[in-house]
């Protein structure tokens, strides 16, 4: 069982969304939450990515709960759609006896289909009467092409009282850096100022979430979202060790969600970790990570085991930052073995074998060392595979 947070239950039902799996679930606190999120940058934004953000913009100390579908994503939908999603929120409230502007709504699913209403709204009555402190049912309702369930949870011990951190996200594909289609709800019951929520939140989110590319898609409906009750009486101010400690914690739990998301790509068969070294700054670092860590051609490379460096240079080469590439060394590294495939920006003698004995792991890591500076920065992405094809093409099937 994970560590469940004090003062949160979780209900999932199967409303008919979906042939057979559950397809909707729901958080609900027992107390108000301090409140954030982290949503899509794609210009299309789905009906409930639109409505939980103007609701965190009018209230991020009174959220009570989250309820999210899968099946249907509410995008493209027009003004039904957001009536639909406001409808949903509103609807919930009533049942829970809340406010409105004290429920976030999340959806994931197919695009350009209108949440069949009567069902959601059944599926709520059947839902508030099934509460309970396990969270793997609602794991479930929000999965859509996802093989696996993702959950990570934490214990801190601060002031002699246990502070517990909780995150389940679901995502497969449509997963690109800036928001990749994932959803993540981290809980937690420390208390905490929406202010400082939203900062280390979106720290954490920038370092894991938006370093990580599945197919280079990002999708209408990512959403990102942190709840903390303060149920456990432990206040986290910013500057203090607990401060320190509290996003440690929650960085961790935030990568290992991603990761998780990474290995369950669709059709992936390996991961693809990519770390740059010596770059003039973090952002910089960043850029170049995610841009090899997203390029097809590296994707396919390391799939099939291709010793082709190049197309590893070349995508560091259009990311967009400026750097001298004479001075740039390149590494693969996996299991203990290590081979220096570019020095000085050329191609240098290795081992063959022990190369592609790395590029056979499961898990390849890539360094790129700039020797330009002091910044570094990793990314993660997955293989490209023929599998991706048939469950990517298939989706509306």
């Amino acid at each position: 069982m994970e560590q469940i947070p004090e003062g949160f239950l979780f209900s999932s039902v199967h409303c008919g969304i979906r042939r057979k799996r559950k397809d909707l679930g729901i958080i609900y606190s027992l107390a108000p939450c301090s409140a954030a999120g982290t949503f899509t940058t794609n210009t299309i934004k789905a009906a409930p990515v639109v409505y939980t953000s103007n609701v965190l913009e009018r209230n991020n100390t009174n959220i009570r709960a989250v309820i999210v579908n899968s099946g249907v994503a509410n995008s493209c939908t027009g003004e039904l759609g957001l009536k639909n999603a406001i409808a949903t929120a509103e609807f919930l409230a009533k049942k829970l006896m809340l406010d409105e502007d004290s429920v976030l709504v999340a959806s994931t699913g197919l695009i350009g289909v209108q949440l069949p209403m009567d069902k959601i709204i059944n599926g709520i009555e059947m839902a508030v009467e099934n509460f309970t402190t396990d969270p793997l049912g609602f794991a479930e309702a929000i999965t859509t092409t996802d093989t696996t369930l993702k959950l990570s949870s934490v214990c801190l011990n601060l002031n002699g009282k246990k502070v517990k951190i909780l995150g389940i996200a679901k995502g497969s594909g449509m997963i690109h850096p800036n928001m990749a289609t994932m959803l993540a709800f981290i809980l937690t019951d420390a208390k905490i100022s929406p202010q400082l929520l939203k900062k280390l939140f979106k720290e954490s989110v920038d370092q894991t979430y938006n370093m990580i590319d599945v197919d280079g898609d990002t999708s209408t409906n990512d959403m990102a979202l942190i709840l903390a009750n303060g149920f456990s009486d432990v206040e986290i101010n910013e500057g203090t060790k607990e401060c320190e400690e509290f996003f440690k914690a929650l960085n961790q739990i935030n990568m290992e969600l991603a990761r998780k998301i990474v290995e369950d790509g669709e059709g992936a068969s390996k991961v693809i970790e990519v770390e740059v070294l010596g770059a003039p700054d973090i952002e910089k670092a960043r850029k170049i990570a995610r841009t090899i860590a997203s390029s097809n051609l590296v994707k396919t490379a390391i799939h099939l085991e291709d010793l082709n460096w190049g197309r590893i240079l070349a995508a560091a080469g259009y990311s967009g930052v400026i750097f001298d590439y004479s001075k740039v060394d390149l590494y693969l590294l996996a299991e203990g073995k290590m081979v220096k495939l570019v020095e000085n920006g050329c191609g240098c003698s290795f081992d063959e074998e022990t190369a592609r004995s790395i590029l056979a792991q499961k898990e390849v890591k890539i360094v790129l060392d700039l020797k330009q500076g002091q910044a570094s920065a990793k990314a993660l992405g997955c293989d490209l595979t023929e599998k991706f094809i048939e469950i990517s093409g298939r989706y509306k099937r």
